[in-house]
C-alpha cells in the first residue's frame, strides 16, 4: 500500500503551512511549477519538508508585493527524496526604511 500522491503533496504543504515562515506576508500564489513524485510514501513514514530559496523579486505591476519562488524537498526518514516541487509565493514586500 502506497499513499496517493496528492496526499504526499498536502502532507508536504501542511509542514510548511505550519511553520509559520510565511504566516505575516503571504498572499497566495499563482502556480506551482515541476512538481514530480520520485518515490512511494508507504505506511509507517516519516517525512519533513526541506526548503530552498531560488528566487526572490518585486512584482513588476504592484510595488508592495514580491514572488518568491521556493523549491520544496518532502524526504523520509531513510534520507529519501519522495516528492520535489517549486511554488511561486506571492508575498507582501516590507516598507523600505
Amino acid at each position: 500500500m502506497i499513499a496517493s500522491g496528492f496526499q504526499s503533496l498536502a502532507l508536504c504543504f501542511r509542514l510548511f503551512i505550519q511553520s509559520g515562515v510565511l504566516a505575516e506576508s503571504s498572499l497566495g500564489s499563482p502556480g506551482i511549477d515541476e512538481l514530480r513524485w520520485l518515490a512511494p510514501v508507504r505506511p509507517g513514514d516519516t517525512l519533513h519538508t526541506e526548503i530552498e530559496v531560488l528566487e526572490v523579486r518585486p512584482s513588476k505591476s504592484k510595488p508592495d508585493r514580491g514572488i518568491a519562488r521556493l523549491r520544496y524537498h518532502a524526504v523520509n526518514q531513510r534520507h529519501e527524496v519522495v516528492l520535489s516541487l517549486i511554488i511561486n509565493h506571492l508575498l507582501l514586500r516590507k516598507p523600505a526604511d
